[in-house]
């Protein structure tokens, strides 16, 4: 007998979404989330920046949100109420100069920052010998570190407040330093008026130790020993690291309770961070009362700044 195959498709499982917390269960503050974008059309090099920031704000981002090019600003902020998004940070190109906008949801302030330079992450590891980014770092929101901002206006106020509630907040007693795996620096030039943004990992080094030894340890390989007659050979053979690579004492800590199982050769270790990008430099060139729209705060120019065409109709 002819057998006819069922022309009568299953209905699609909707997509799982994990949604991560609202609310901190220790601190019971509200967890900040954000979503990147672009608003108009970007050249290749910026999409990829946007995908870098996005993976730089995990874990309480849309790593893989959904754009179109009909999609206007309400129509973000409609889906931002529900699913507890506090802040939008926007990529534009308008005339050919990179912006980034970071706003608060859903009545502002909104800094607008022109990009002087910027960095891929993929960048920034061609440029090192070892690059090094697990996907482990990623699983925690970073640490975030202002620096020079303190000597500025009003402007610089609102960059500092902004940018330190744009990631979580922590509290001294109760975290757990083995979830502190990434830094992000925000470095203020009062001279340039330049900002230095640089996202790091931070990885801890034993002290004490040879660096093969280290390595041992820290990549759990068996070494090869072929070569050698006693395994006592590779203990005094090992050498240390190069002058460059010296325990500097105000590099060096001593490990919490909670860190113990990542150095087992010492009790002290030596704090490292190697940078995985994005990087950019940022000049702060608007603040704006609302979200992309209101009274004019600050701006570094004297006069209105360029933004896109149709921002007024985005927000009616």
């Amino acid at each position: 007998m002819a057998r006819f195959k069922n022309k009568k498709k299953a209905l699609a499982k909707p997509p799982v979404v994990k949604n991560q917390p609202s609310v901190d269960q220790i601190t019971g503050q509200k967890i900040p989330k954000s979503f990147v974008f672009s608003r108009g059309k970007l050249p290749g090099p910026l999409k990829q920046l946007e995908l870098d920031l996005r993976k730089l704000m995990l874990p309480h981002t849309a790593l893989k949100l959904k754009e179109k090019k009909r999609n206007k600003l309400k129509d973000f902020l409609n889906v931002a109420g529900p699913m507890g998004v506090t802040h939008f940070l926007m990529l534009s190109n308008p005339k050919s100069i990179p912006h980034l906008r970071v706003a608060r949801t859903p009545q502002g302030p909104t800094l607008s920052f022109e990009i002087q330079e910027y960095s891929l992450a993929a960048d920034v590891a061609r440029s090192q010998s070892h690059p090094s980014c697990p996907k482990e770092l990623f699983d925690n929101s970073p640490l975030i570190v202002l620096s020079g901002f303190g000597s500025g206006g009003q402007h610089l106020k609102l960059t500092t407040i902004m940018f330190q509630n744009i990631f979580p907040a922590i509290d001294i007693n109760t975290v757990k330093l083995s979830s502190c795996r990434r830094i992000v620096l925000l470095n203020y030039n009062n001279e340039t008026k330049l900002i230095d943004f640089r996202h790091y990992s931070i990885r801890l080094q034993p002290v004490g130790v040879s660096r093969r030894i280290r390595k041992f340890v820290q990549k759990h390989e068996v070494p090869n020993l072929r070569n050698l007659q006693d395994v006592s050979d590779f203990v005094t053979m090992a050498g240390y690291g190069s002058e460059s690579e010296a325990d500097e004492e105000s590099a060096t800590v001593s490990l919490a309770s909670d860190l113990g199982r990542v150095n087992r050769t010492s009790t002290k270790s030596a704090v490292r961070l190697q940078e995985i990008g994005p990087r950019m430099t940022l000049r702060l060139v608007k603040v704006e009362e609302g979200l992309c729209t209101g009274g004019i705060i600050f701006t570094e120019f004297g006069k209105e700044v360029d933004a896109d065409p149709d921002e007024e109709a985005q927000l009616d």
